[in-house]
């Protein structure tokens, strides 16, 4: 079974979040994008503090994958240094049947 990933994303709105996940799920380089429109970050971005509202997608693909989507989403992405975080899943309580289907999802024989 091939592992599964998670990568987080930050976007400056819901609409390029959306965008970006339409992407990688049309792609087939993400079974789901999770969208969490609103969030507020603080960060240190060119020697000043700044705030700033954002969206974040969780995007569950397979390491495989991983790279692929990477790329994709730096192509689509407005920001100049967009975080994408890779987090390996361990532990799924729901088990099996979750990673099963994310796999599936993503098989090389997916249309």
């Amino acid at each position: 079974m091939n592992e599964v990933v998670f990568l987080y994303v930050t976007a400056p709105d819901e609409a390029a979040a959306a965008a970006i996940a339409e992407t990688l799920v049309g792609e087939s380089l993400a079974a789901c994008v999770n969208i969490f429109p609103r969030i507020r970050s603080v960060y240190r971005w060119k020697g000043a503090v700044e705030r700033s509202g954002e969206a974040a997608l969780i995007v569950k693909t397979t390491a495989a994958k991983a790279a692929a989507a990477r790329s994709a989403i730096e192509r689509a992405h407005p920001y100049e240094t967009p975080v994408i975080a890779a987090l390996g899943v361990d532990g799924v309580r729901s088990g099996a049947a979750f990673l099963d289907w994310i796999e599936s999802e993503l098989s090389e024989t997916f249309p």
